[in-house]
């Protein structure tokens, strides 16, 4: 190994929500690349390391439905021929997520990490980053050297946790250690709202991930809640300890913090002060004196893979004779074309949602007046990507694809302000910082969907059996 290290970069994710029926394509994939990836803290440790860092590509599609074969096989090959490119190198860094499924090949992650093995040989350090909702393989940690998980739902330590995964890498080519992870796999499934990392008893369990670590000898610890809207073998909690070089010491580590998960496994409940129904939501919302009231529509959470065009608020809110209300927003492509069609401030006769998710919903008929079209800045189009339609005392805020609107801005740019309305509703489980940070009261709406927080009422049928706490409870060692 030369002096200065050379560490390629590289990566591709998404989250898989595999009762969603909108497969994920190429075209999904948003790519960052080059030197892009090099700003901010990676860039800094570039240069406090002294290790040159050689950036190819990292895309990223938002939580859907299976990602197609195809799209696969191409995000893959073009990985491989630019970290190819790249060779020698001492190390890879990947930044994955852990829970992206495949038609036709399951675990991508595990198939992804195997393949660049193959590639750079066993020499080659490879570090992987991971989002905590990933469902992690044992084929996975046995292809890579370090692997680094969040520590934070709702997602606050993006970069600190690349960062770590990079820093961690760049020590041990440099300290010459010879990483090992182990993994430990409690039986435990768990729906990212009931896990929330400022919540007990998850606040206290990750706080044990830093304690772990300053102990001699180990480099890492990372504790993944998993994704339970991927019905696959590994869905499920997972406990990763890496240690400097002693493998039955990090399988210790992790079968000792693996004991203190299950043994909270009765603890874990919705991490937010107020759940409700979809009607009782909006009757609290309603009542309230606090404005604007965030109802998240969790069982359409557009960022746990759902569909996100369900229109059952916008109908109830219309029922039950909301007034000042927004729904941010309504996936309808067509919707949106026709609201173009006849221009802002004129009538308009729609049918909206309800077609992506036909299980869970239903088109609704509305009237009412287009009241602003927009395009997002970054999107460079002509044609408007989303219209605001005011029906009766609703403002509906419709898009012509899936998008999570997680920020004020991303509301904003549709022409609307989230925080003049009484009622907001968003298709989100917990609510995204941004949102949280600014909401005086939110309440999450246990609704329908293919995020449907209601796990013992999801079928699945890949999972590893048996599993608390669909199969009750029972006695379990690591």
């Amino acid at each position: 190994m030369s002096n200065r290290i050379r560490i390629a970069i590289g990566g591709f994710w998404q989250e898989t929500n595999t009762s969603c029926l909108v497969p994920t394509k190429y075209n999904d994939f948003k790519f960052e690349r080059g030197a892009t990836l090099l700003n901010g803290g990676l860039r800094r440790l570039w240069h406090d390391n002294g290790a040159e860092l050689l950036p190819t590509f990292v895309a990223r599609a938002l939580p859907g439905g299976l990602v197609r074969r195809s799209a696969y096989r191409r995000l893959k090959d073009e990985l491989l021929r630019e970290l190819e490119a790249t060779l020698p190198v001492d190390g890879i860094y990947l930044d994955l997520h852990g829970a992206m499924e495949v038609e036709e090949v399951g675990d991508a992650e595990s198939n992804l990490v195997a393949t660049v093995r193959e590639l750079v040989g066993r020499d080659v350090l490879i570090s992987v980053s991971l989002d905590l909702h990933g469902n992690i393989s044992p084929a996975l940690v046995d292809c890579s050297d370090l692997l680094t998980a969040l520590r934070t739902a709702p997602h606050r330590d993006i970069e600190e946790t690349r960062q770590r995964a990079v820093t961690l890498l760049v020590r041990a080519l440099r300290e010459r250690l010879k990483p090992v992870p182990v993994l430990v796999k409690p039986p435990l499934l768990l729906a990212g709202e009931s896990a929330m990392t400022n919540v007990e008893p998850a606040k206290l369990l990750y706080g044990r991930l830093a304690e772990i670590e300053r102990r001699p000898g180990i480099m890492d610890a990372s504790f993944l809640i998993g994704c339970s809207w991927t019905d696959g073998p590994y869905t499920s909690t997972s406990v990763i300890v890496v240690a400097e070089r002693d493998e039955g010491l990090a399988r210790q580590e992790a079968a000792e913090l693996a004991r203190e998960v299950w043994a909270k496994r009765h603890e874990f409940r919705l991490g937010v002060e107020e759940v409700a129904s979809v009607d009782e939501s909006i009757r609290r919302a309603m009542e309230a004196c606090e404005r604007p009231v965030f109802i998240s529509d969790s069982g359409d959470n557009v960022m746990g893979g759902a569909a996100g065009d369900i229109p059952l608020f916008a109908e109830r809110l219309l029922a039950l004779g909301a007034q000042d209300a927004l729904v941010a927003g309504l996936a309808d492509a067509e919707a949106v074309r026709q609201c173009a069609a006849v221009g802002e401030g004129a009538e308009v006769r729609l049918s909206i949602g309800g077609r992506l998710d036909p299980a869970n919903g239903t088109p609704l008929a509305v009237t009412g007046r287009v009241d602003h079209l927009s395009t997002a800045p970054q999107e460079h189009r002509k044609e408007p990507t989303m219209a605001v339609v005011r029906v009766d005392g609703v403002s509906i805020l419709l898009a012509v694809d899936r998008r999570g609107f997680t920020e004020r801005a991303a509301i904003a740019a549709a022409g609307v302000d989230p925080m003049q309305h009484k009622i907001v509703v968003v298709k989100q489980g917990y609510l995204y910082p941004d949102l949280a940070d600014h909401a005086p009261w939110a309440i999450l709406a246990l609704s329908p969907g293919a995020a449907d927080l209601r796990l013992e009422e999801r079928e699945y049928h890949r999972l590893a059996r048996p599993i608390f706490p669909l199969d009750g409870d029972f006695t379990w060692e690591p």
